[in-house]
């Protein structure tokens, strides 16, 4: 009997029947039985159960998990054009490439970027094109010339209207703009201007907030990263703590929780020290304070966490109302409300929401993220029928925070498979089509 293949023949008749027919389950069986291995091989090899890999692979368990999808395709390091065409965002034949047999611990792979199979895996569960993303990451390599003349006005324009589409949830949109207002910040910011950098700085605190919602780690690790130093040039402490806030986000997705919180307090602290003197500083202390207790419940520091919330619902009382501040004792309480979630209070999580009202956000995007948050209260408090209504809700008002954020699709696919009969969920999976 012939020996199977350690290395798979992805240009082989089924291997392109399997990605024109978009089979993402049968690719990675077919991958796995042309290795050699059995379920368990490479349960072992993604850190997964055999039973697990065989529900995927049968469709028992629906190829919607993008954590399980990312373990299996480093696993058997299926190439990331072939893997991009079965998800439907490449060419069903893509052109053949020459690649490199490898060895990790005796089996065969191939040398390829993983963190580039993780973007088109987020890329193929969120709605924004490969395409687009790949011109921005193309533009975070080389800024291309901006398409106008980098005033300040014109910086302030564009950051503008690209806040106004990350407001609204349009991230496709906002993704295709990105790369001309970062290009004319940067453009601006060689004149070398105190003010200008900390414009260039906000663009890329944007920039790392719609990626990290959207689970484009990597890119949002550069945005980031350049924002703290701009910041930094700047001399503003309010880009500084800004930058700070974003780069704590990243942080957070990577699991680094106890490095957020050291970086939010040492944030925070440097505001209050600063003593701020305006309107625009007060707000920031109070955002500041919240991103610091949401990364100290993160990292397990309960106490703390506790207490840079009160301290934001304090400094958030004391506010003016303005309609340019992005900080409210609303803003303050849904914070609270994830803080509480993290702790593992759930039911504190859910009493703290429903003193709010989604009214209370001026943008789609933090009234979508009322439900949102609300969902994963319930979720954690073992509601289901609680959850899906809170799903259908941040649907109705801001669809890509369902869409768009792995967290929240991972609640609606478990919701699927474990209450199926609940309440809102066959509603929430014809709107979703998710399972």
């Amino acid at each position: 009997m012939q020996a199977q293949p350690l290395v798979p023949d992805w240009y082989s008749a089924r291997a392109r029947a399997l990605i024109k027919g978009g089979d993402i389950a049968g690719l990675i069986r077919w991958a796995r039985q042309q290795r050699g291995w059995r379920q368990a091989d490479l349960g072992k090899a993604a850190g997964y159960s055999a039973s697990a890999v065989s529900r995927l692979e049968t469709g028992v368990r629906p190829a919607t998990d993008i954590d399980m999808l990312n373990r299996l395709t480093d696993a058997l390091a299926i190439p990331q054009s072939l893997f991009a065409a079965a998800l439907g965002m490449a060419p069903d034949a893509p052109p053949r490439t020459t690649v490199t047999p490898t060895h990790q611990g005796g089996r065969g792979g191939f040398e390829e970027d993983p963190m580039k199979r993780r973007s088109v895996l987020g890329a193929g569960a969120a709605a924004v094109p490969l395409s687009v993303l790949t011109a921005l990451d193309d533009a975070l390599d080389v800024s291309p010339a901006p398409r106008a003349a980098p005033t300040p006005d014109r910086v302030v324009t564009e950051y503008r209207q690209a806040r106004a589409l990350f407001d609204g949830g349009d991230h496709p949109r906002l993704m295709r703009a990105l790369p001309d207002l970062l290009a004319t910040a940067e453009a601006r910011a060689d004149t070398g201007e105190g003010a200008d950098y900390a414009r260039l700085a906000a663009c890329y605190d944007l920039a790392t907030e719609a990626l990290s919602k959207i689970g484009q780690r990597r890119s949002a690790r550069i945005t980031a990263d350049r924002s703290t130093i701009y910041a930094r040039i700047s001399g503003s402490p309010l880009a500084a703590a800004s930058s700070a806030r974003a780069l704590s986000i990243v942080l957070r997705h990577e699991g680094r929780a106890t490095i957020a919180q050291h970086v939010t307090l040492q944030a925070a602290a440097a505001l209050d020290a600063a003593g701020p003197s305006t309107p625009a500083q007060a707000a920031a202390l109070a955002q500041m304070l919240c991103t610091a207790s949401y990364a100290a419940a993160e990292a397990g520091d309960r106490e703390r966490a506790l207490e840079m919330i009160h301290d934001a619902e304090r400094a958030a009382a004391q506010l003016p109302s303005m309609r340019s501040c992005h900080i409210s004792t609303a803003t303050v309480t849904l914070y609270k409300v994830g803080v509480l979630w993290s702790l593992g209070d759930a039911g504190a999580a859910v009493a703290a929401g429903r003193t709010l009202n989604p009214a209370q956000f001026s943008t789609a995007e933090r009234r979508g993220r009322y439900h949102t948050d609300m969902a994963r209260a319930w979720w954690r408090w073992g509601k289901p029928e609680e959850t899906a209504q809170a799903l259908l809700g941040a649907h109705h008002i801001a669809p890509a925070e369902i869409r768009d954020r792995a967290s929240i699709r991972a609640i609606v696919t478990e919701l699927s498979q474990r209450h199926p009969r609940a309440g809102g969920v066959r509603e929430l999976l014809t709107l979703t089509r998710l399972r």
